[in-house]
């Protein structure tokens, strides 16, 4: 009999390419697929499936809240197994009761050998987490894998399925549309895992970052020009390959002043 699946992953080439190897290997029947953590959490209490492919960064509600999300709702915990572009992570945090891990890109032998865990324990069930049992674990996992803070000089940025460990004194500037916060330096443009602006801020040096408008972030260091504007307002033109101008929000502009004593 094969185990019911939902592949929940913000990348539609990762979710089309979990979606080949699955159907190549067999033995899974895959309900549907999901975007995002909200999603997920909503498939999960429908579709109550054996086995759920989650990934770990996604904008918005992670991996993690996913699961946290379940708890909280009293929503019966399938098998998961989480999908991570992060190698250096501490395995054995994944291999705990019903928890699988899958590294990115995925490896097909790997996804076999998945399946096949899941499989028998379907058969043979270990021991289920308690709630107690799974939170100790997302408190683990969290701690090894939340984002660096600003005493270790680096930003993690999603930039074309790859996780890098950018130094906060590259970036030129921030900005967050839609819920999506972008993180732009001279050579790599990519998306941060924050979830606001302000949690993004408490990474970096307050003395360097400043808010100058509620959509942006910029490194003053950065700064290229300071452009006037209609009525007495200002545009920041950064040093990025795109020069991009940023406004000054009237709120922020006693702060410019006092910046560059205009």
């Amino acid at each position: 009999m094969s185990l019911t699946a939902l592949i929940i992953d913000d990348e539609p080439l990762a979710r089309q390419e979990l979606q080949y190897l699955l159907e190549r290997a067999g033995g899974v029947e895959v309900l549907a697929q999901g975007t995002n953590g909200i999603e997920a959490v909503e498939l999960i209490r429908t579709h109550k499936p054996d086995l759920v492919f989650l990934d770990v960064q996604m904008p918005g509600l992670d991996g993690f809240g996913v699961l946290k999300k379940l708890l909280d709702r009293k929503v019966p915990m399938p098998q998961v197994v989480f999908a991570t572009a992060f190698n250096q992570y501490a395995v054995r945090a994944f291999e705990v009761n019903a928890v699988d891990y899958l590294l990115k890109p995925f490896d097909r032998k790997r996804v076999m050998q998945t399946i096949e865990k899941a499989q028998a324990r379907r058969v043979a069930p270990v021991e289920s987490a308690s709630d107690a049992k799974l939170d100790a674990l997302l408190r683990l996992v969290e701690e090894q894998t939340q984002a660096p803070k600003a005493n270790s000089g680096k930003v993690i940025v999603r930039a074309q399925s790859r996780l890098l460990l950018v130094d906060q004194r590259e970036i030129c500037f921030a900005s967050i549309e839609e819920g999506t916060i972008s993180v732009v330096t001279r050579a790599v443009e990519g998306q941060s895992n924050c979830r606001t602006l302000e949690e993004l801020m408490d990474q970096l040096d307050p003395e360097t970052f400043w808010r100058a408008h509620r959509s942006y972030v910029v490194n003053i260091q950065h700064i290229r020009e300071v452009v006037p504007w209609f009525k007495s307002s200002y545009q920041l033109r950064m040093d990025d390959a795109q020069k991009t101008e940023i406004p000054v929000s009237r709120s922020q502009t006693k702060r410019l002043r006092e910046l560059f004593n205009l």
